[in-house]
């Protein structure tokens, strides 16, 4: 069964007047991974349970980009949520899952941008509760507006997280090196949340995405055989051996 953000593509794309032309659009995909079929990723994908929640609010082209990482976070956690965002209209499964009284929703933003007595830096919960993490999928420019003009998050913590790394994501270019694209993001949340290993899974996903997207890009062959491919193997089918 597809998962949230497949799902969110599909819906965008039966809306869409003309068709999204990403670059490499000409490239054969796998619809599952969306690497370039001779360079498919899936069998390395983890398989891991989690106790967290995430719910991508997601600008309007962002599941329409093979090399959007929300879609990567969907196949790792399988509690996740995709909308698309827009300014008039809020999806009325959204406000739904806002109010289910299992869920803790956190809005993952700097604290900066927001009132100081919303702002947390930890994850503490009530009691009987599930952290739902509510990621902004957008370029900086996008999630800031996203931040501003979604009054529906207005009541809810804000979660200002401090990661100890430069980002390691290579497929789009960033001004700052000290934004993290939307998987790291989640990564970092997992570890608050008392999942790291659930957030070693996201980013051993999230570096074999990117390098086996890059091969194709580049026409370089994967070596499969490598540490990354081997500590993915332990949460998923692949099994080589030990390098």
């Amino acid at each position: 069964m597809p998962h949230a953000v497949a799902r969110l593509r599909d819906q965008r794309l039966a809306r869409s007047l003309k068709p999204f032309l990403a670059r490499g659009a000409r490239v054969e995909r796998c619809p599952r991974c969306r690497v370039s079929r001779a360079y498919c990723v899936c069998a390395w994908q983890p398989r891991i349970s989690s106790q967290a929640g995430v719910c991508l609010l997601m600008h309007d082209t962002e599941p329409l980009k093979p090399s959007n990482t929300g879609w990567l976070i969907a196949d790792i956690i399988p509690d996740t949520w995709a909308f698309g965002w827009q300014r008039t209209e809020t999806d009325p499964q959204l406000l739904a899952l806002l109010k289910d009284p299992r869920w803790q929703p956190l809005v993952v933003f700097p604290g900066e941008y927001a009132a100081p007595e919303r702002v947390i830096s930890h994850v503490s919960l009530p009691s009987g509760k599930r952290p739902l993490f509510i990621l902004l999928d957008a370029t900086w420019t996008e999630a800031r507006k996203i931040f501003r003009k979604s009054p529906y998050l207005d009541g809810f913590p804000v979660l200002s997280i401090q990661p100890e790394q430069l980002s390691r994501y290579r497929l789009r270019r960033s001004t700052r090196e000290e934004h993290l694209c939307t998987a790291e993001v989640a990564a970092v949340c997992l570890e608050l949340a008392q999942e790291p290993e659930t957030a070693q899974a996201l980013n051993l996903w999230l570096d074999a995405f990117t390098q086996h997207y890059l091969a194709a890009k580049q026409n370089q062959r994967v070596d499969t055989s490598d540490l990354l491919h081997y500590q993915l193997s332990q949460y998923s089918a692949a099994r080589p051996k030990a390098p």
